[in-house]
């Protein structure tokens, strides 16, 4: 699915600060994802993208900038307010994330807590989203019974279980073997055209990025450096571009 970018941003990030005492992790970071879109996002480690998740979803205020979410301010809404468009944000954790002492059946039962769902319409996403992912019959395992691919799919059908306007991947494909991140980024191209999600892919895998972003942006220094489709980027000769892809 292509985005569409005759409308406003779904997810806007603008002008984004946040130090550490004289460690100035994000120095202005600015940027969109619009409706349908996969957007990856990569930068090395300690550039930001985990401090800009944390302001994103509240765990940590920023400096200055502003976050809208579906055109809403998030440092201007009432706490209630705040959790209830949260629901509309999927959340695929790096390494899963799943609860050990939870079956497959509860770890995706916990996004819908405060949700007053009947256990009859609980039941019935819980069965959508492990179908989304090919894992119905894991329904009853605990984590420890699961591979990692395994464990990846359950925490991506967590992540879509209350059907998301926005899914935030972070690093989907890290610690899992060649074939097993080709499946994981097939499911998200699966995802992204029956759920009609927005996306953005935080990854160090050019791999994942080549295959599933409609535009990409790098974070370097604290900012937006560059932005542009994978062929774009790939193509630049700035030095800092290209340590991105050797």
């Amino acid at each position: 699915m292509e985005p569409s970018k005759n409308i406003e941003p779904i997810l806007r990030i603008k002008d984004l600060k946040k130090s550490f005492g004289d460690n100035h992790v994000l120095n202005g970071f600015t940027l969109e994802l619009f409706e349908g879109e996969n957007l990856v996002l990569m930068g090395k480690s300690g550039s930001g993208k985990s401090v800009m998740i944390r302001c994103l979803v509240g765990l940590m205020q920023p400096d200055e900038g502003s976050l809208e979410i579906m055109g809403k301010d998030i440092s201007k809404l009432a706490q209630k307010e705040f959790n209830e468009l949260r629901t509309q944000l999927g959340f695929l954790f790096q390494g899963s994330a799943l609860y050990d002492s939870m079956t497959v059946r509860e770890n995706l039962e916990f996004p819908m807590r405060q949700q007053n769902k009947t256990e009859e319409e609980s039941l019935k996403l819980v069965h959508e989203a492990l179908d989304s992912v090919g894992l119905r019959d894991a329904i009853d395992l605990m984590p420890e019974e699961l591979s990692g691919g395994m464990k990846r799919r359950i925490a991506l059908a967590r992540a879509i279980i209350l059907k998301p306007k926005i899914i935030i991947y972070d690093e989907p494909t890290t610690g899992l073997d060649p074939i097993t991140a080709k499946e994981i980024i097939q499911l998200m191209r699966n995802i992204q055209l029956n759920y009609k999600t927005s996306s953005l892919i935080i990854t160090h895998d050019v791999d994942c990025a080549r295959v599933i972003s409609n535009r990409m942006i790098l974070l370097i220094d604290g900012v937006n450096y560059a932005e542009g489709t994978f062929e774009e980027l790939s193509a630049n000769k700035d030095e800092k571009i290209q340590a991105f892809f050797k």
